[in-house]
């Protein structure tokens, strides 16, 4: 289900559970994320969400059940694709992973210059999310977007 050594505490399992329940769609992994005050749910690879009025409601019930922001991000092997997913956004050119001196892995995401703001997002949430899948399924330290 989650990469070794993650452990899931009762309440992220209560939260991917009432997840599973409200949309059909079993999550993968859910990270509780205080700091942008959200919940980061990861589904399979080529799973996707369906929009319709069902699951909108859904979300909604779980953000108000909650009170945090709900996110849904496809799970990848290739830490690259986790990376342009959890970025979400088509100003990613290209992202290359590559190891410093002292040996810590980082990713390194080529953006559109007019495209580099909504990439990182408002007070670099949507780059966090990249950083904290990253480090959590590909030991990926930093993400640097230029």
């Amino acid at each position: 289900m989650v990469k070794d050594g993650i452990v899931l505490t009762e309440n992220e399992l209560r939260l991917m559970s009432l997840f599973s329940t409200l949309t059909g769609i079993t999550p993968k992994d859910c990270i509780i994320d205080e700091r942008f005050n959200r919940l980061i749910f990861v589904i399979d690879e080529g799973i996707k969400v369906p929009h319709d009025k069902f699951v909108r409601e859904a979300l909604n019930y779980l953000r108000k059940k909650t009170n945090k922001g709900v996110e849904i991000v496809e799970y990848s092997e290739d830490p690259v694709q986790l990376i342009k997913n959890a970025l979400g956004h088509g100003g990613v050119l290209d992202v290359r992973i590559t190891r410093r001196n002292d040996g810590t892995k980082v990713g390194v995401v080529i953006a559109d210059p007019r495209e580099k703001g909504a990439i990182v997002g408002k007070q670099g949430r949507n780059a966090e999310r990249a950083r904290v899948l990253a480090r959590r399924y590909h030991d990926i330290e930093r993400i640097q977007v230029s």
